[in-house]
């Protein structure tokens, strides 16, 4: 595939390891400075950008109707307009707020545990995560997926970074060079259960970008992770 790279940080830069590795073309770099934007010659995009330039970059994408892979967090708010302005380009779009393969179990596995874990009132739950400190949203878009996950089995009103009534607390820091780690908390007054995961590369980020792009680049549609992993063997 010729795959334009749309950010070039950390993770876009691990991208592009990952895509020659696995006998790709890198057609089209963009970053900030990037005056060509061309996508005309790409087959899918992989997008890993600030939040602020997110939405003009989907919508460039979408409007060359080039597949794009999503990465980016932060911009939310705006999921239904982008679904919506896909849908309506007949273009095609997948967004995670996580690509690790290992991040998407256990994802399943919150979910799991929230459901029967919900039905009892001896264990308080809580959410935790650690990221580097040059990652601009907090809490991270996987603490909020985990925390809405959580929500859809309890009757809390929603998450809060504070202590507040009826809210499901996120404790998010901003530590050195951190990957990323999260953590969901039960704790009663006799037990502790948690589960975790802990990043211990960006590598695992950007190879299931990657495949995810291998995947959709002949699709048309809204996709999510989920989609993903139904339909592949790992």
């Amino acid at each position: 595939m010729n795959i334009a790279i749309i950010g070039y940080g950390q993770m876009g830069k691990e991208i592009e390891k990952i895509s020659i590795s696995r006998d790709h073309v890198i057609g089209k770099i963009i970053d900030l400075n990037t005056q060509n934007k061309d996508l005309s010659d790409c087959d899918v995009a992989i997008l890993f950008t600030t939040p602020d330039s997110a939405i003009q970059n989907i919508k460039l994408c979408l409007d060359y109707k080039v597949p794009v892979v999503c990465g980016t967090t932060g911009w939310l708010e705006k999921y239904d307009y982008i679904t919506d302005y896909c849908k309506r380009k007949d273009a095609t779009f997948l967004f995670s707020p996580n690509f690790s393969i290992g991040v998407n179990l256990f994802f399943k596995l919150n979910s799991f545990f929230a459901e029967k874990m919900s039905k009892s009132k001896k264990f308080n739950v809580s959410v935790h995560e650690k990221h580097h400190l040059k990652k601009i949203d907090n809490p991270s878009g996987t603490a909020i997926k985990i925390a809405e996950d959580i929500l859809s089995n309890y009757s809390f009103s929603g998450w809060s970074l504070k202590d507040e009534k009826n809210m499901l607390k996120i404790y998010s820091d901003r530590v050195g060079n951190e990957k990323g780690f999260h953590e969901v908390l039960y704790e009663s007054e006799h037990d502790s259960i948690s589960i975790s995961h802990n990043a211990k590369s960006r590598k695992g980020f950007a190879l299931g970008a990657v495949l995810c792009a291998e995947w959709i680049f002949d699709k048309k549609g809204v996709f999510t992770m989920d989609d993903f992993l139904n339909n592949i063997n790992f």
